[in-house]
């Protein structure tokens, strides 16, 4: 071979687009974020934090495969939480409210911990990631 040797280097085919994080439509991460924030509803109505992934989940689990994962991941966290409050009352009022020492700074960081959470998962399922939050039983499949 010479060093004015000039052969072409056939290009390498297309390759497909990435199926991980960032796969889905702008649409669909937009309901995927939407159904973690929509327990923010909970400080308007209660129990808001399990209305808005149900409702979110419910809608969109037949047309949107990942918003619908999502609302139903975080569906799942949030009934995990007001399970671990419920336990909090319950082991406050069980000990006629000697507990509350233990039980109100556990409810604090339960609740800090809640809101830092579904904003991570807000954020992460707005850039197309499949978010599981941590400690969270999965009761509704």
């Amino acid at each position: 071979m010479s060093d004015n040797d000039t052969t072409a280097v056939p290009p390498s085919p297309p390759t497909a687009p990435p199926q991980g994080a960032g796969a889905q439509s702008s649409d669909e991460r937009m309901w995927a974020m939407l159904g973690h924030l929509s327990a923010f509803t909970a400080f308007i109505t209660g129990i808001g934090c399990i209305l808005g992934p149900l409702v979110i989940w419910l809608i969109k689990r037949d047309t949107m495969a990942f918003a619908g994962e999502q609302a139903k991941e975080a569906l799942n966290y949030n009934i995990t939480v007001v399970l671990a409050f419920v336990g909090l009352w319950v082991l406050t009022i069980g000990t006629f409210f000697i507990g509350i020492f233990l039980t109100f700074p556990i409810g604090v960081l339960l609740f800090i911990a809640w809101i830092v959470f579904t904003i991570i998962a807000a954020i992460k399922a707005n850039e197309g990631v499949d978010y599981r939050y941590p400690f969270t039983l999965r009761l509704v499949k």
